[in-house]
């Protein structure tokens, strides 16, 4: 893993929360993308190196829609940048860690993406991404 490359955050309402995240982090958004598959429309703001990424359920059934059920809004995940995600994937098996997608989907921001279970991550849903080629 060669850095954090974004923290996810579960939010009712994105356009409340871009302008929350504008003023907290005093920049604008620099891009919106819906993952259709998901049932997510994302929002990003660069921070440094890493960027934080806002998650807004597009349909009832989807998993942000049932985390913010659960409980409420917040940190979701925390995603990791890998250079070969087959491999990372193969290592953290090894080492005992429960992986959800046995196959990387297509996540956003060109990204090909991977999820740990979080009773394997102390609670923590981790995910895995790695750019696109």
């Amino acid at each position: 893993m060669r850095k954090i490359e974004h923290i996810g955050i579960a939010v009712q309402d994105l356009e409340k929360s871009n302008e929350l995240f504008r003023k907290l982090l005093g920049k604008e958004h620099y891009k919106t993308e819906t993952v259709s598959s998901e049932g997510v429309e994302t929002s990003f703001f660069q921070v440094g190196e890493t960027k934080v990424e806002l998650l807004q359920a597009t349909r009832p059934d989807s998993p942000i829609a049932k985390y913010l059920e659960k409980k409420s809004e917040g940190i979701h995940h925390i995603a990791f940048d890998v250079e070969d995600i087959h491999a990372e994937m193969a290592r953290l098996k090894n080492e005992g860690f429960e992986i959800l997608n046995e196959i990387p989907k297509e996540g956003a921001d060109n990204k090909l993406v991977v999820f740990l279970h979080p009773r394997s991550t102390n609670g923590v849903l981790v995910e895995l991404c790695q750019e696109k080629k």
